[in-house]
């Protein structure tokens, strides 16, 4: 049964004031899974807010979670889902915001390094590994000499925002493909822009 579950998690920081943010953008992509699938988010004693069910009719089973730690402490609710649920760390999916991949991209890869994001580090560092999967939502590198903190930080400007719609439901829809049909196709359809 755990080969065919999945926890997806959208990482970000709780509460209204974030919720615009640039490194919001995973929790976005997982409200709009959660309104393709017709559920709600439920609170879960792991610290998350939890939808369970199928993405697509007689897909695998998944858990959406938005952890309700800040950012950088994403890896406890991560890890304790995964146990809950009995899921591996190779079924872990990490929706994240991306400042070395242009706005408006999306890119998927399995493992790897955190790039600086310490959503990502501590994910690694709770699950004792760095084999879990990432969709990586671009949100561009900051303008001039600003801080990158404060960058994503920000509610994504008034251009982005028009095309923000379309960056959200790529990212859902990498993630439906990773899920139905694996990571190398999932690839292929997003890294060659088609």
């Amino acid at each position: 049964m755990t080969s065919n579950t999945w926890l997806v998690a959208g990482l970000g920081n709780p509460g209204p004031g974030y919720s615009r943010n640039r490194h919001n953008v995973g929790q976005m992509v997982l409200d709009e899974l959660a309104s393709r699938m017709g559920g709600s988010f439920k609170s879960h004693k792991s610290r998350a807010q939890v939808l369970e069910g199928r993405i697509s009719i007689g897909g695998p089973r998944v858990i959406l979670a938005k952890p309700l730690t800040y950012m950088n402490l994403s890896g406890g609710p991560v890890s304790a889902l995964a146990r809950f649920y009995g899921i591996e760390p190779g079924n872990v999916v990490a929706v994240h915001d991306e400042i070395d991949i242009p706005f408006g991209t999306v890119k998927l890869k399995l493992g790897g390094g955190e790039g600086g994001h310490n959503g990502l580090r501590d994910i690694s560092k709770a699950l004792g590994t760095k084999d879990y999967l990432r969709v990586r939502v671009g949100v561009g590198r900051p303008p001039g000499r600003m801080d990158t903190a404060d960058w994503v930080l920000k509610d994504f400007g008034t251009t982005e925002s028009k095309d923000l719609p379309f960056l959200v439901a790529d990212g859902a829809d990498a993630v439906e493909l990773l899920l139905s049909d694996g990571l190398v196709a999932a690839q292929q359809k997003f890294h060659s822009g088609a």
